[in-house]
């Protein structure tokens, strides 16, 4: 390992033992980007992807050949009917909602069987009041709570669901939540009980962070729909912006209507000149996923080294690419986002702090010296300031580059204890 001089002997040391341990994980990591970079690219090729689709559509977007070639391409890559694809859905939360109020009408019910969905998704949904929520509509929900962080309560799931139930809801990702992730594997186990208790369920995952961390996703496992953000995994740190739905074509068609207008759909909705990014970042999508999980996988080695909880463990297997680091304190967590701020390319000069944001509830902190406004797939870490300070560490699109910044992280808190 190079000797950082800004890095003291012991972090280097215990860095380099990570390593050691963690080879196997590195191995996996890459063992999966090989097999995933091969099923973009063949879907690529297959689909006859060419300079001409790169050229900007404006107005109206009509016969955008380029746009539709990109939705096609994800639709292939997620094994899926059909795909939407846009600039215009402007986050994952956005690309959440967008479904859920697309596929629910009044008098419906969403069940979620992963616990309380992500903070940003409360006012959406209606569990704090907001115009404009689902709850607003006359759309109910109810949720069974996870046992022991690991596993759908698949007893309660069945007393959950009733008449008016019509979607069921899985977090792949465990949001700002002290849980594991899930596998598509397992995600698919509680969509095969769920429709066999209600076929006609519908079965929607929120992908955020997964993409590519494994080797299939959960439309390979019975999800109906997957949505998720293109400044996370799947826009492979290129994109500049946008969101995605991939699914059934039914499901999908509505999901257009709603992002433009009854009739119009996908018909509608240029471009302006983001495709050559959005397919170029697609194509590095996997090998920068890769790096980010081998950058969660040597912060959770690093910091159990120092005494800290990790969950996912580095020894786990991981299915997203977020990293939660119990700190115990508002301090260390400061702390530990100003290291990461401060290894960042783009305003590595400012000191993070805890403040207000939309769609949450507490105060958030967060460590983002981005090319891209809120890109997780780039180097981050955030978090919300209430006990136990747990922080979330995600991305880098290098792995030099979040190793170098978790030292950093690791350095600071460690002093301060």
């Amino acid at each position: 390992m190079f000797r950082y001089p800004d890095i003291d002997e012991k972090i280097l040391n215990m860095a380099a033992g990570c390593e050691k341990r963690l080879a196997d994980v590195y191995k996996e990591a890459d063992d999966i980007s090989e097999a995933n970079q091969y099923k973009v690219l063949k879907s690529f090729i297959n689909n006859r992807v060419s300079e001409s689709d790169f050229a900007a559509g404006s107005g109206y977007g009509y016969n955008e050949t380029g746009r539709e070639k990109l939705e096609k391409v994800y639709s292939d890559i997620f094994h899926t009917e059909d795909a939407l694809v846009r600039p215009q859905i402007t986050c994952g939360t956005h690309a959440l909602y967008l479904g859920l109020s697309s596929l629910l009408l009044p008098g419906d019910e969403i069940l979620f069987i992963t616990g309380k969905p992500y903070d940003s998704l409360e006012k959406s949904i209606g569990i704090q009041e907001c115009p404009g929520s689902l709850k607003e509509m006359g759309i109910t929900h109810s949720i069974t709570e996870l046992i022991d962080g690991s596993e759908f309560d698949y007893e309660g799931i069945e007393k959950a669901i009733n008449e008016r139930t019509k979607i069921v809801y899985i977090q792949r990702s465990k949001g700002y939540g002290d849980r594991l992730s899930f596998s598509p594997e397992h995600i698919g186990k509680a969509i095969a009980f769920a429709k066999n208790i209600k076929p006609d369920l519908i079965a929607f995952v929120d992908n955020c962070y997964g993409e590519f961390v494994d080797y299939d996703e959960p439309t390979d496992h019975g999800a109906d729909i997957c949505a998720g953000s293109l400044i996370k995994n799947p826009g492979g740190g290129l994109a500049p912006m946008g969101g995605y739905l991939v699914g059934r074509r039914d499901l999908i068609e509505r999901c257009s209507y709603k992002l433009t207008a009854p009739g119009l759909g996908k018909e509608v909705g240029g471009s302006l000149g983001i495709l050559k990014a959005l397919f170029q970042g697609l194509s590095l999508a996997p090998s920068v996923t890769a790096n980010a999980v081998k950058s969660a996988a040597f912060a959770a080695a690093l910091f159990e080294d120092l005494g800290y909880a990790a969950l996912p463990a580095a020894s786990d297997k991981h299915h997203c690419i977020v990293e939660a680091i119990t700190l115990n304190s508002p301090e260390k967590i400061n702390l530990f986002c100003g290291e990461i701020q401060a290894s960042s390319y783009v305003d590595s000069y400012v000191k993070p702090v805890g403040a207000d944001m939309p769609g949450y509830s507490d105060s958030i902190i967060m460590a983002s010296g981005a090319f891209i406004s809120g890109s997780s797939i780039e180097l981050s870490a955030d978090g919300p300031m209430r006990e136990p300070y747990i922080v979330f560490y995600q991305g880098a699109l290098t792995f030099e580059h979040g190793r170098y910044a978790v030292m950093r992280a690791a350095q600071a808190v460690g002093e301060s204890d």
